[in-house]
């Protein structure tokens, strides 16, 4: 997940992160956004594996 350090690197304060969530809990429900951030930490991990993978593919070469 996104930590807050992440977020006010890019200019976003307490009121913005705030908005952001109402709208996000406007737009898709309470009960949607667990499966919404389920599905986000996967894509997250994925990511991760394959910048590792390719890491290991540099440092074997």
């Amino acid at each position: 997940m996104i930590s807050l350090q992440t977020l006010l690197l890019f200019g976003l304060g307490g009121q913005e992160i705030l908005l952001i969530a109402l709208v996000v809990l406007l737009l898709f429900g309470g009960a949607k956004i667990p499966e919404l951030m389920k599905g986000l930490g996967k894509g997250v991990k994925s990511f991760k594996d394959g910048m590792k993978e390719i890491e290991e593919e540099e440092n074997g070469k």
